[in-house]
C-alpha cells in the first residue's frame, strides 16, 4: 500500500511538474531514481528472504515471480535512463505514469499468486522465520524509514496493529519511537492512531507538529 501511494503521487506530480524552472527537472529526475532504487531493494529483499521458501513450497509461483523480477529490472533500467535524460527533455515529453502501471502489475502478481501460495503451502512458523530474518537484516534507521513509508497508506486498524507491535518490541522507548515513526502521518491519522492504541495523552502531545 505504501508503494502504491508513493507511485501514484510521484506519477501525478511528475505529470504536472513545470520543468522550465531552474533545477526542477533535475529534482524530478532524482525523485524517479530514488523510487526505482527503493523498488529494486524491495525485489532484492524478496529474493533474499521470500523466494527460497516460495520455491520449496510453490515452485510455479516462484517461477512467475522470478520472471517478473527480470521484466522489472529491464523496465527500471529504461526508466533510469529516461530519468537521467530528463533535465534535457522538453516539458511535453516529461515522464508520466508508465512506471507506476508497470510496477502495479508486479504488486498484483505478488498479492494474487506468490503470497496466496505461501499462505497455502508454508507453515506459520516458516513464514514467521522469514519475517524475523528480514527484520534482523534492517538497521534501526532502515526499519524507521520502512514504517514512515508504510503507515500513511494503511487503514486505521492495520496501522494500529503494526504500530502496537513496534512499540511493544521496544520497552521503555515506546513514546519516542512512536513519535519518530508517525512523522509522515497527517494530524488526523496520528491522533486516530493514538486513540486506537489507547496510549497516554502525554504521548500524543509529543507528536504534535
Amino acid at each position: 500500500m505504501g508503494q502504491r501511494a508513493r507511485l501514484f503521487a510521484l506519477a501525478t506530480e511528475l505529470g504536472t511538474a513545470d520543468i522550465t524552472h531552474s533545477g526542477a527537472a533535475t529534482e524530478q529526475a532524482q525523485r524517479c531514481l530514488a523510487m526505482t532504487q527503493e523498488l529494486r531493494e524491495h525485489a532484492d529483499h524478496e529474493d533474499t528472504f521470500i523466494h527460497q521458501l516460495l520455491r520449496e513450497r510453490a515452485p510455479e509461483a516462484a517461477d512467475a515471480l522470478d520472471a517478473e523480477h527480470i521484466r522489472l529490472d529491464a523496465a527500471f533500467t529504461t526508466l533510469d535512463e529516461r530519468a537521467r535524460s530528463l533535465p534535457d527533455t522538453p516539458a511535453e515529453d516529461l515522464l508520466e505514469a508508465q512506471h507506476a502501471r508497470a510496477y502495479l502489475a508486479h504488486l498484483h502478481l505478488e498479492e494474487t499468486v506468490a503470497m496466496p501460495a505461501l499462505w497455502q503451502h508454508a507453515a506459520d512458523t516458516e513464514l514467521g522465520a522469514v519475517l524475523t530474518a528480514f527484520r534482523a537484516s534492517r538497521t534501526p534507521e532502515e526499519a524507521l524509514i520502512d514504517l514512515r513509508r508504510m503507515l500513511p497508506a494503511l487503514p486505521p486498524a492495520v496501522r494500529a496493529v503494526i504500530a502496537r507491535a513496534v512499540v511493544e518490541a521496544a520497552p521503555g522507548q515506546e513514546a519516542g519511537l512512536l513519535a519518530e515513526a508517525t512523522t509522515t502521518l497527517s494530524p488526523s491519522q496520528r491522533q486516530r492512531l493514538y486513540d486506537d492504541l489507547g496510549v497516554p495523552e502525554t504521548w500524543a502531545l509529543q507528536t504534535q507538529p
